[in-house]
């Protein structure tokens, strides 16, 4: 045991003297494995790991930028042809289109409603032509105009006036019939309301069209489609995207107005204030010298009236350059007499000036036409009876009234 307890420190001895020279060992072979590049390097130099400290440049081990391999060549196999250069995708310009000119719209438009709005019509001749005409038939007659939204003032008058012509004419021609119903109509309609656009330059300035209605009735598209009408009559037009509310409002108008080379002015700013795109656009136009300024505005219901109030403090802005010649309320025919009631209150706040009716095809019913000019005193000057770009045209009392006789 005494022997162990000397030869002990010995062992130890020699056991540190082994790990000391590892440590040795292992430095210096560590000092080999790093190789210096003092000159620029080849594309042939090995290159170091990412985790290797690049001493090219000093001993700090701080990265150096590395020379990236040369990009691999395309060859060309038989009969395929390798291009030079990839390009960038370039969007492509909206096309500019030619609207169709008014005279043949008016044409189409009418051939259309014949097709969509005769059951008023054929009821009231099948009616009058009956060879017996009672108390019955008349307020069959009185219901027939009912449903077709005329209105209870109006149709009560039709039917008054309608008794004494029977009474006086006495046969029950079908000829004679549809003639005397067509001028009741027509005068019912009431031509001599002024129907024309006020979309002529003035004192220096060009015409301003303010278009308002509520949501969902098409009040963008259908500045889309007038521009297109203006733009068929020669004029030079610049659209005003003051609807900042709606998603995409903007980009849609713009579309529609690129479409024929009309410019937009519009805000790129969600949520901006519509006065102050309204303003800008009213400015170009006068600086451009254009003859038509038109501005869309927001889709607002009549009852809220903060929104109302905000309706007419654009008028108030765009007026500060400009007289605001026309208002056109858009209505959609469908919703009857509902857009009696959106119609009043918008003419309280901006002073109507026209109408333009939308949809007035499958199950709209005409007599919108007659009960909206009767309450408001205001004519229908446009209407739309389809989807299509040139769906939109000037009101014409007698073509509307043969229509529906049609």
């Amino acid at each position: 045991m005494t022997d162990l307890s000397a030869l002990l420190p010995f062992i130890i001895a020699v056991i540190v003297l082994f790990i000391v020279a590892g440590s040795v060992i292992g430095l210096v072979r560590g000092r080999r494995s790093r190789v210096r590049y003092t000159d620029t390097r080849d594309a042939n130099d090995p290159v170091l790991a990412p985790n290797q400290p690049n001493v090219a440049g000093s001993d700090t081990g701080a990265p150096t930028a590395v020379a990236e391999p040369p990009a691999p060549t395309l060859e060309a196999e038989p009969g395929v042809e390798v291009p030079e250069a990839f390009e960038e995708p370039v969007a492509e310009a909206v096309p500019t289109e030619t609207p169709a000119p008014v005279a043949g719209r008016l044409q189409r438009l009418r051939e259309r409603l014949a097709r969509s709005n005769n059951v008023l019509g054929k009821g009231l001749l099948a009616l009058l032509s009956s060879d017996r005409i009672d108390d019955n038939v008349w307020d069959e007659v009185e219901e027939t105009l009912l449903l077709a939204d005329i209105g209870t003032e109006p149709s009560l008058e039709l039917v008054d006036t309608l008794k004494d012509r029977v009474k006086v004419m006495g046969s029950r021609n079908p000829d004679e019939v549809r003639a005397m119903l067509r001028d009741e109509l027509v005068k019912l309609v009431d031509p001599s309301l002024d129907r024309s656009l006020n979309v002529d330059r003035k004192a220096g300035k060009p015409a301003v069209v303010l278009v308002v209605g509520v949501n969902g009735v098409g009040k963008t598209t259908t500045v889309g489609k007038l521009a297109r009408v203006l733009v068929a009559e020669d004029k030079d037009v610049i659209l005003g995207a003051a609807d900042t509310f709606r998603a995409a409002a903007a980009e849609q108008l713009a579309t529609w107005g690129a479409r024929v080379g009309v410019p937009t002015v519009k805000s790129d700013v969600d949520g901006a204030d519509p006065a102050s795109v309204a303003f800008e656009a009213v400015k170009a136009g006068i600086e451009q010298e254009v003859d038509v300024v038109m501005v869309d505005t927001a889709g607002r219901l009549q009852n809220k009236v903060g929104l109302m109030d905000e309706l007419g403090k654009v008028k108030r802005v765009i007026e500060k350059q400009a007289e605001v010649d026309e208002v056109l309320l858009v209505l959609d025919a469908t919703t009857g007499q509902n857009g009696l009631n959106q119609a009043k209150v918008f003419s309280e706040v901006v002073d109507i000036t026209g109408i333009v009716l939308t949809k007035l095809d499958g199950t709209a019913k005409g007599g919108i036409v007659v009960a909206i000019q009767k309450q408001l005193g205001v004519p229908v000057k446009l209407v739309g009876l389809g989807e299509g770009p040139d769906d939109l045209a000037p009101f014409d009392v007698e073509g509307f009234v043969d229509a529906i006789l049609a």
